[in-house]
């Protein structure tokens, strides 16, 4: 007699999916109301990134983002790659903190409350090409260590002479008790194929990748930081960018469209990144350390897009022609002289707010506040399972 099991219908599945979503929501919202004395009191953000949590770095050295870029929220471009807000200003927001300013954007910034020194295109390890090469940002991780150890160092310094100054820079004591968050890695793994490498040859050299992130982790330690909030890397293989550039047979895209050997890529260096961060808890028992699972999260949005209210979750917002809304040589906001004037070609989408990613590489506003909602509401994505305005508790081994 030949086994057989239960299938439950889609509708089915669909409501056990949510029900469990919302389960892990009345869970987590019961944790956060029981354990509300212990909340940390973070006074400011540091953050190291890419164009994920790059809120004006890369635009405030090689021009803005062009429009439609920050439609959404900010009314015009706002240094970041998106039509709204990243995940960082929601994290943030949740802390009543403002935004964080770019460090390389002194023009306005106000440092008070934490400084970003992300940039759009940064990777951890230092690439051998310029950015009109490669379009990879020289301000590497080692460099935006180097630029949080000369403001650590300065900003004292200078707060001290009073005055405008000692409203713009950071109490001495914020940097002990304030959350550093690194959300990078992403653009180490596509630097590898631009290469023409193997898949096996990208794996090959993830381990350098984490052992250079880690060093940076252990700098900022040195310098008094003690609360650590580290993402991973999405899936790679489900974003337009990898899916219009690179050639994939049938078999390599799965049956959400996504493609398989980049996804797995990013599966390895989260792996090994997960790794690493064990490792410093290790190391560093006076720190405290969250691995923030961003690939499960996006993946989540992406292969239940449907049922949480957005549309064609492979396809670019913003964007000129073909299969995914992408071309590489006409990104968002390129404009052409057409009769003499100059219009945009690759435009923004009737409505950004049901869709996932922006612009083929980026996720939407709408996107990114859904991502956040499940940091914050949903445990379950973290390790440990602590919630991130309790984060600063999280000591040594759980």
């Amino acid at each position: 007699m030949k086994s057989s099991y239960f299938r439950p219908p889609a509708k089915l599945t669909t409501l056990l999916f949510f029900v469990t979503v919302n389960l892990c929501f009345l869970h987590t919202t019961s944790e956060s109301v029981d354990n509300k004395a212990q909340e940390c009191d973070f006074p400011a953000i540091f953050n190291f990134g890419d164009s994920n949590s790059d809120t004006g770095g890369l635009t405030a050295v090689y021009g803005p983002a062009q429009p439609p870029n920050g439609e959404t929220f900010f009314g015009g471009s706002a240094g970041r790659f998106c039509d709204g807000r990243l995940v960082i200003d929601f994290l943030a927001g949740s802390l009543g903190l403002p935004y964080l300013n770019a460090y390389l954007n002194s023009v306005g910034s106000n440092f008070s409350h934490g400084v970003n020194f992300a940039t759009a295109g940064s990777t951890v390890r230092p690439q051998n090409t310029t950015k009109s090469q490669s379009g990879y940002s020289p301000i590497s991780l080692d460099v935006q260590f180097a630029e949080f150890s000369e403001f650590w160092k300065t900003s004292q310094v200078v707060r001290n002479k009073g005055g405008v100054f000692e409203g713009l820079l950071p109490k001495e004591d914020y940097f002990a008790s304030a959350v550093y968050t690194f959300d990078i890695g992403q653009n180490d793994l596509t630097a590898g194929y631009k290469l023409n490498m193997t898949t096996e040859q990208v794996k090959a050299y993830v381990p350098d990748v984490v052992t250079q992130l880690a060093t940076v982790v252990r700098g900022v330690y040195a310098q008094g930081g003690r609360t650590f909030w580290v993402h991973n890397t999405g899936p790679l293989g489900c974003l337009a960018y990898i899916l219009d550039v690179y050639p994939l047979t049938a078999a390599q895209v799965n049956k959400f469209g996504c493609a398989i050997p980049f996804n797995e890529v990013a599966q390895y260096y989260n792996a090994q990144l997960k790794e690493t961060v064990d490792q410093l808890r290790k190391d560093l028992p006076l720190a405290a350390f969250t691995y923030v699972d961003m690939y499960s999260i996006k993946y989540t949005l992406i292969t239940h897009a449907k049922e949480l209210g957005f549309e064609e979750p492979l396809v670019a917002c913003c964007g000129h022609g073909g299969k995914y809304n992408f071309n590489n040589a006409m990104r968002c906001g390129s404009t052409k002289i057409v009769d003499g004037k100059e219009i945009v070609i690759a435009k923004s989408c009737k409505n950004p707010s049901v869709k996932v990613i922006w612009d083929g590489i980026h996720y939407t506003e709408a996107a990114n506040k859904w991502i956040f909602n499940q940091i914050l509401n949903n445990v379950s994505y973290l390790d440990p399972p602590v919630s991130f305005n309790r984060a600063c508790h999280i000591f040594g081994h759980l």
